[in-house]
């Protein structure tokens, strides 16, 4: 898995390197056998973003990206989308993607992050529950239909000071409730900057999610 993110990220036009962070030398191990590039990292370090901070220090790089290990369908284009928004944007510190949910099997997982963003498209929130709530419908069937919900993708675009910051805030009450790294930033008053796109991908979570993705890699191959 962590190979076949690799490889996608290597696809990318914008990314100049592609590093992976790990604290275990089972990965590293895995990683230097396929060619690729791993550095080791503290076992203390408690969330993905950290991790690549620790990385970071020692790179000479204006934006960094973190794609996460357990996207192993992630698009390179996908990858470019999100880099470009701190690109366009002067203001925006930090990126990540997005996409329209239409099953309504992602909608009530909460394996699936749902996120609900503004009209300038900055997320007001990151969730594994319900966001919005349709109050007017009594069924949660019709919810897709009333309503429009967003499912979030495991990529985070930093420029290279704010991700220093990022790595220094106290971690928060609801990044701990949700286990999700993201709301530190949302917590401390700062802003996430969305691309929301068109492409698709599967975090793998749990044993359905690998078998969901070694499904479709399967049917790739095969094409």
């Amino acid at each position: 898995m962590v190979q076949r993110v690799y490889e996608k990220a290597k696809q990318s036009r914008l990314l100049t390197e592609v590093i992976i962070a790990t604290d275990d030398e089972r990965i590293a191990s895995a990683v230097k056998k396929f060619g690729g590039n791993a550095v080791m990292t503290p076992q203390s370090i408690q969330s993905g973003s950290d991790r690549v901070a620790f990385v970071a220090r020692s790179l000479d790089a204006d934006i960094i990206v973190n794609v996460q290990g357990d996207e192993p369908l992630i698009e390179p284009a996908m990858i470019d989308q999100t880099i470009q928004l701190l690109i366009d944007d002067a203001a925006a510190v930090v990126g990540t993607a997005v996409k329209k949910i239409n099953l309504l099997d992602e909608l009530l997982t909460p394996n699936v992050v749902k996120v609900v963003i503004d009209k300038n498209n900055y997320a007001l929130y990151f969730t594994r529950s319900l966001v919005p709530f349709v109050r007017d419908s009594q069924e949660v069937t019709d919810w897709l239909k009333r309503a429009m919900f967003y499912k979030h993708f495991g990529i985070y675009v930093y420029r290279s000071s704010f991700l220093q910051q990022y790595a220094s805030l106290t971690s928060t009450l609801l990044e701990q409730a949700e286990k999700l790294e993201q709301l530190r930033i949302l917590e401390h008053g700062f802003r996430i900057k969305v691309a929301i796109t068109e492409f698709d991908s599967i975090p793998v979570d749990t044993q359905e999610d690998l078998d969901r993705v070694r499904a479709k890699v399967k049917i790739q191959n095969s094409h």
